[in-house]
C-alpha cells in the first residue's frame, strides 16, 4: 500500500493523542477508561501501584469508592508499608481481606479512625466530605485558610468536615460541579484516582511524600540470646547501635569483661556501632564500695577505656541500677570523669536511667549534671508496675511514659535524650483466696500465643494507650495490659513530637516481625 503524506500526518497525530507511555503492549490495561475524564491519572496511578484494577481487565471508574479502598490508596500514596498486628484493630477488619494489612497501617498513623465502637466498615461507601477530612489529614495541611462562599450547598457540609472541604478546595484537590460540593454524595473511583493525582503533580506535596526519616539512634540491648541470635534479629529490625551486655562491676571493684569479638566482626560488615553495656547487677554495696573509692573508680574508668580502644568499640552504655541515694555526688563525678575519658578516645557515653517519680530508686540520678557530661541520657521507659509489684497493672502506659520523658526534658536537652520502650510483658494474676499478686516476664510473642491460645477479653484503653486482656487458664485468670504495633507506635509519636535523639529496645528477641514496620512508618510520617 503506497502512504501519501496526508496518511502519514494522521499516523503520527493518532499517537500523539494515545501517550504511549502509558500503554502495554499497544492496549490500556483496564478496558473501561477508555472514556473517562481521569484516564491519564488511572493510568499514572496505575503504574505507581498506587491505585489498582478491581479485576485483572477492569478499572471501574465510575463505581464508589470504599472505605478499604481509600485508606489503602492513601498508605501506598505516603509510601509507607503494610502492618500485620498480633490483634486486629477493628473487629470488622479480618486477617483474610486483602486490605487487612493496609487498614492497621493506616489506623495506627491516624490517617484513618473507626466508627468508635470498635468496627470500621471497610466495604461502606466512602463521602466526599470524608475524602475531604481523610486527605487533608493524611497531607498534614493546616485548616482555617478557606472559606466555602464558592459552594451554593454549604449548609449540607457537616460542621465537622467544613474545615477539611474548604482546605481541598482551596488547594485545588477538590472541585464541585454546577457551584456545589455534594458533600454526601459517594467518592467514584474516578474522582480519587483525580484526587491523588493532583497531590503528586504538586511538588511541594512529592518532596514531602518522598522524604526520608531523619536518621536517629536506635539501640538495641542484647538480653538472652547467643551471639548469632541476636545478629539475626537485629537484621530484621531498625537497630542501628548494639549494645551487648560485655562489662560488669565485680564485688572487689574491677571489671569483668565477656566481649564476643565475632559480634564486633559483624557489626562492621553490617555498618552497625557497638556501645556495650557496662552493668552493676543492681548490687547497692558493690556500687557504693567503687563510687566512694577514688582510687577504684579511677581503676575502673581505665579498665573500660583500655577495653573501648584494645575492641574499637564506638561507646559505652552505662546502666548502674539501685544507686543509693547517698551516692548521688559519687554517681555524678564518676560519670562526668568516665564521659572525659571516653571523649579522648573518641568514644560516646549514654547513661540509663529511670523516670523520675521522687522516689528513692532514682534520687542518685542527678539527670541535668548526668546530662551535661555523658552525650546521650537513656531514659528507661518501663517498669510502671514492676516484678513484685502490690497491684498489677502496665508495664509502660503513655500517660505514665509521657510524663516521666516531660520530666526528664526538664533537665536534659531533647537532642541528648533517647527513650527506651519495653519489648516485653508481665502477666499478672491475683490469687482469689488470698489476694496475693504474683507476675511473669514474657516476651512479646509470648504475650500474642497466650491471647491467641486462651481468647479472653481484648479491649482498647485509650486513656492507657494500649489493650488490656483478661484470659483464664487452668481455672486461673490472668491481666496483661498488651505492648504491640499499636501501643509501640503511639509511643514512638509521642517521643517523635518532642524531638528526642533516638530510641532504644529492651530487649532485642522479645518483639515480633509487625514491630519493625509499624515503628518505620511512624517515623517517616512523622518526618512529612
Amino acid at each position: 500500500m503506497k502512504i501519501t503524506r496526508l496518511t502519514l500526518l494522521l499516523l503520527i497525530c493518532l499517537f500523539m493523542v494515545e501517550p504511549i507511555t502509558f500503554v502495554k503492549g499497544n492496549a490500556l490495561p483496564f478496558q473501561d477508561i477508555g472514556q473517562s475524564y481521569a484516564k491519564e491519572a488511572i493510568l499514572y496511578l496505575h503504574e505507581k501501584n498506587i491505585m489498582n484494577g478491581t479485576s485483572a481487565e477492569h478499572f471501574s471508574p465510575r463505581q464508589e469508592m470504599t472505605r478499604a479502598e481509600l485508606a489503602t490508596t492513601l498508605v501506598r500514596l505516603l509510601h509507607m508499608e503494610p502492618v500485620t498486628p498480633a490483634f486486629p484493630t477493628y473487629t470488622d477488619v479480618k486477617k483474610q481481606a486483602w486490605y487487612y494489612e493496609t487498614i492497621q497501617a493506616a489506623s495506627e498513623l491516624g490517617l484513618v479512625t473507626g466508627n468508635g465502637n470498635g468496627t470500621f466498615s471497610p466495604a461502606q461507601s466512602i463521602t466526599r466530605q470524608e475524602a475531604a477530612a481523610l486527605l487533608i489529614r493524611a497531607l498534614k495541611e493546616q485548616t482555617g485558610a478557606y472559606g466555602l462562599t464558592g459552594f451554593n450547598d454549604r449548609s449540607s457540609i457537616a460542621e465537622w468536615a467544613r474545615p477539611y472541604v474548604a482546605t481541598a478546595a482551596g488547594l485545588g484537590l477538590m472541585e464541585g460541579s454546577d457551584g456545589a460540593f455534594h458533600p454526601n454524595q459517594a467518592l467514584t473511583r474516578q474522582e480519587a484516582a483525580m484526587l491523588l493525582y493532583r497531590v503528586l503533580q504538586n511538588e511541594k506535596w512529592q518532596q514531602t511524600i518522598n522524604s526520608k526519616a531523619p536518621a536517629s539512634i536506635q539501640l538495641g540491648w542484647q538480653y538472652g540470646q547467643t551471639t548469632e541470635e541476636y545478629e539475626r534479629s537485629i537484621s530484621k529490625s531498625n537497630v542501628n547501635v548494639l549494645s551487648p551486655r560485655w562489662f560488669f562491676l565485680n564485688q572487689d571493684g574491677s571489671m569483668a569483661s565477656h566481649v564476643d569479638t565475632s559480634l564486633i566482626s559483624w557489626a562492621k560488615q553490617n555498618n552497625k556501632q557497638i556501645w556495650a553495656m557496662v552493668g552493676n547487677r543492681s548490687l547497692q554495696e558493690n556500687t557504693h564500695a567503687m563510687l566512694s573509692s577514688k582510687q577504684e573508680a579511677t581503676n575502673f574508668i581505665a579498665q573500660l577505656k583500655a577495653s573501648v580502644v584494645k575492641y574499637g568499640l564506638q561507646g559505652i552504655n552505662l546502666d548502674f541500677e539501685n544507686v543509693a541515694p547517698q551516692d548521688r555526688e559519687a554517681m555524678t563525678a564518676f560519670t562526668d570523669e568516665l564521659a572525659t575519658q571516653l571523649h579522648k578516645v573518641g568514644a560516646k557515653l549514654s547513661v540509663n536511667v529511670s523516670p523520675d517519680w521522687n522516689s528513692d530508686w532514682t534520687e542518685a540520678f542527678d539527670y541535668a549534671s548526668l546530662g551535661s557530661s555523658a552525650d546521650y541520657i537513656v531514659l528507661m521507659g518501663y517498669d510502671e508496675h514492676w516484678s513484685g509489684s502490690p497491684n498489677p497493672g502496665s508495664v509502660s502506659s503513655l500517660p505514665w511514659l509521657e510524663h516521666g520523658l516531660d520530666t526528664l526534658l526538664k533537665e536534659v536537652p531533647a537532642s541528648k535524650v533517647i527513650l527506651a520502650v519495653p519489648l516485653y510483658n508481665r502477666d499478672w494474676t491475683v490469687s482469689s483466696k488470698t489476694g496475693t499478686v504474683t507476675s511473669e516476664d514474657v516476651t512479646l510473642t509470648e504475650q500474642n500465643t497466650r491471647i491467641q491460645k486462651f481468647g479472653g477479653g481484648l479491649n482498647w484503653k485509650e486513656e492507657l494507650g494500649q489493650y488490656k486482656a483478661v484470659y483464664q487458664a487452668n481455672g486461673i485468670a490472668h491481666q496483661l495490659w498488651l505492648e504491640e504495633t499499636r501501643s509501640l507506635s503511639q509511643k514512638y509519636k509521642m517521643a517523635s513530637e518532642r524531638g528526642i535523639a533516638g530510641f532504644a529496645y529492651w530487649h532485642i528477641g522479645g518483639e515480633f516481625p509487625a514491630v519493625w514496620p509499624s515503628l518505620r512508618n511512624m517515623a517517616k510520617y512523622m518526618a512529612q
